[in-house]
């Protein structure tokens, strides 16, 4: 079993680095600091060809595969963090969901700008009583001839206050059969996109509004009954969120290392004492086991990979990740806790995502489910053996 990347797979990552330290490495701290979505880079990266890295030529992607994309966004967040997030938005997410099952007339509609870094698309699924339970959602959407008439509110949308283009879950009818999707474009009346929120690591979301809001059926991305199939192009949404995870928590431990090296205490280069050793220690073993699982999880050779292997990848990649960049702000004191840098940055980062995509808990779910080859359900009411 051969654990490094293929020659070609290499030079990819390497021409990466490169693009990002010739265009990405000026401005990094301050794209952190900004809550807009970057479209220069977007549209820098678009020209690179790192948007839509694994969808079909015939979509305007690129033909490659999702380790590919994975490991355009290690490149990207080694030199500019913040950049990765493009890189996400144009490679995972529900742009992935979209080209996975959208209709040639709505790709020929919104690809071209979405891949060409001139629009962004969000995800609208949690409610403010439905997170975790995203089978709980109440945003319905009823039949009115030709079209829909949405009524509901989402929260916590990724690039909310940024999008052009809004993939939202909702009810058609009850139960899980009924759930299924439709893109509202910004700007469509009786869809409001409300005041901006910040999250602890700085990102901004807004929540949606839904009042009477009309759509032709021709918006209507997956019907009723289309619930499952969108739960399982979400894991490969956990690919991206892994990624970044990972990625974040290289860039802080990298940047504690170097402190390390430099940095002297009491006579003595902070490298030379036993328990900062063992601290750079747990981490490399912890952020090189992620990255195993992690390019398990997208080295699959045809077709979506496996719940299982996306959870234990996330869980691994997010538990890793955090715990790198937090012991790096640790490692480097108040340098590592100011803003002038960016350890806290990634600090701030990785934890999100330890809710976002799907929290830890619900990962340790899922992968328990593969263990006890039975299904737990949440509510407390009687198992069944898995199908």
């Amino acid at each position: 079993m051969d654990f490094n990347l293929s020659e070609e797979q290499q030079m990819f990552a390497d021409s990466v680095r490169r693009f990002a330290e010739d265009n990405l490495a000026e401005g990094a701290l301050a794209r952190a600091h900004d809550p807009r979505f970057p479209f220069d880079v977007a549209r820098l990266l678009a020209d690179q060809g790192l948007l839509g890295i694994a969808f079909d030529p015939a979509d305007g992607g690129q033909g490659g595969t999702l380790l590919d994309s994975v490991i355009a966004i290690e490149q990207i967040a080694s030199v500019c963090p913040r950049s990765a997030d493009v890189v996400q938005a144009g490679n995972f997410g529900p742009i992935r969901t979209f080209v996975e099952y959208a209709s040639a007339e709505q790709k020929a509609r919104y690809l071209p700008d979405l891949l060409g870094g001139r629009a962004v698309i969000s995800l609208g699924m949690s409610e403010p009583d439905a997170g975790s339970a995203a089978t709980e959602m109440k945003t319905a959407a009823k039949a009115d001839g030709d079209h829909y008439v949405i009524d509901g509110s989402k929260v916590f949308g990724t690039h909310s206050p940024d999008a052009n283009l809004f993939l939202v879950y909702l009810r058609f009818g009850p139960g899980v059969g009924g759930i299924g999707s439709v893109l509202v474009e910004r700007g469509t009346p009786g869809f409001t996109v409300g005041k901006a929120s910040s999250f602890m690591s700085g990102e901004e979301w807004s929540p949606l509004y839904f009042e009477n809001c009309r759509i032709h059926k021709s918006n209507v991305l997956l019907g009723p009954g289309g619930f499952k199939k969108q739960i399982s192009g979400f894991n490969v949404e956990r690919l991206g969120n892994s990624s970044r995870s990972l990625a974040l928590g290289r860039y802080a431990f990298n940047l504690a290392r170097e402190h390390a090296l430099v940095r002297r205490q009491f006579g003595r280069l902070l490298c030379e004492f036993q328990g900062l050793q063992w601290k750079f220690a747990e981490m490399a073993t912890k952020l090189d086991s992620a990255q195993l699982l992690l390019y398990r999880a997208a080295s699959v050779k045809e077709g979506l990979p496996s719940a299982y292997h996306t959870a234990m990848a996330k869980l691994a990649c997010n538990q890793a990740g955090f715990d790198a960049a937090n012991e790096a702000v640790q490692i480097m004191g108040g340098l590592g806790y100011s803003t002038e840098g960016l350890a806290e940055y990634c600090m701030r980062r990785t934890r999100g995502w330890m809710i976002a995509g799907g929290s830890i808990e619900i990962l340790k779910n899922r992968i328990a489910e593969d263990v006890f080859e039975r299904r737990f359900d949440q509510r407390g009411v009687q198992v069944r053996a898995a199908e």
